[in-house]
């Protein structure tokens, strides 16, 4: 099983949901900054802010199979 966001209730469950962790923190600096540009009147530009999420293994996720050679 796999959760999404990483919330601070992860801790508490059993066995440690697996998760995906998103940098939360740059997403909203960037909405931000991109806003107080355009109410500022700075030209829009058609772009896309691409942000790398961090995949956290806990206990909810098992190893994979072993490989016998």
């Amino acid at each position: 099983m796999v959760g999404y966001d990483d919330s601070p209730l992860i801790a508490f469950t059993d066995p440690p949901l697996t998760t995906v962790r998103q940098p939360v923190h740059s997403m909203v600096t960037a909405a931000v900054h991109t806003l107080l540009e355009a109410v500022a009147g700075a030209p829009m530009h058609n772009s896309e802010l691409v942000f790398q999420p961090e995949f956290i293994v806990r206990g909810s996720t098992g190893s994979g199979p072993k490989i016998i050679r």
